[in-house]
């Protein structure tokens, strides 16, 4: 599949992978603070942004999809960094392919299974009337009743596009997600180990990195070590850009 990117900066190239429900936008402002030591990538996974859409979702194909990226783009090997669902995407491809990837960073996710937790999300998304909404405030209303915190409703929000007929449509492939969100959560299932450095990076309020998870991190990747961001949540980027920032730098750069 030919995933749609964004490029910018100049140097080592590093390719960055968002999360659930996300695009390659979430993650600009960042790039824009990276631009002067890589070359970036910001990548639209398949079923989200503007890339294409389709039936088959889960790590198998988009860890593919990144390959096929890198192949396209002649680049041999990145430093390479993924949140969330893009963290297990990125975990999976460097496990299948060491050679292409030279440092990894994991943010906000472990190689766990996670249950499903994401139903209140699916549902306010799916009651929104999306062939015959009139406007974004509608559907922050009806989102409203669903999820409370603003911040959330705004960044699910910019899945919401015009078509060609002026109408609104979802950039997110919104019934496949509904129907396979289970594959989001899989474990990590593999019988390698990366041994390139790794960095997990966690967010101090977040549960997804727990200190339960440091053993099966350090029997699957060998070379890393965990890290949490103070006074950030799940979406760590969005809530603390200039750690993140100077981690990402610190890391790649050492």
């Amino acid at each position: 599949m030919k995933l749609n990117f964004k490029k910018t900066g100049q140097g080592e190239p590093l390719i960055i992978l968002h999360g659930l429900f996300g695009s390659a936008d979430n993650w600009f402002s960042i790039a824009k603070e990276l631009e002067s030591d890589f070359t970036l990538f910001l990548l639209d996974q398949r079923n989200h942004g503007d890339s294409p859409q389709s039936e088959d979702w889960n790590y198998d194909v988009m860890a593919e999809d990144l390959k096929e990226f890198m192949e396209d783009q002649q680049i041999d090997s990145a430093f390479l960094m993924g949140h969330s669902m893009g963290g297990k995407t990125a975990m999976n491809f460097a496990m299948r392919y060491p050679e292409k990837v030279r440092k990894l960073i994991v943010a906000d996710i472990a190689p766990r299974f996670y249950p499903l937790h994401h139903q209140h999300i699916l549902e306010g998304l799916n009651a929104i009337p999306i062939e015959t909404l009139k406007s974004r405030k509608e559907a922050d209303d009806i989102l409203s009743q669903h999820i409370k915190i603003p911040g959330i409703r705004q960044f699910l929000l910019k899945s919401l596009g015009r078509g060609d007929n002026g109408g609104f449509v979802w950039k997110i492939n919104l019934p496949v997600i509904t129907e396979k969100i289970a594959n989001v959560g899989e474990a990590l299932e593999t019988d390698n180990t990366f041994s390139k450095p790794t960095l997990f990076m966690g967010g101090e309020n977040s549960d997804y990195i727990r200190s339960e998870d440091k053993k099966e991190i350090e029997s699957l990747f060998p070379n890393s070590h965990i890290i949490y961001i103070k006074n950030a949540g799940h979406w760590l980027h969005a809530e603390q850009p200039i750690a993140v920032v100077e981690t990402v730098k610190a890391f790649f750069k050492k």
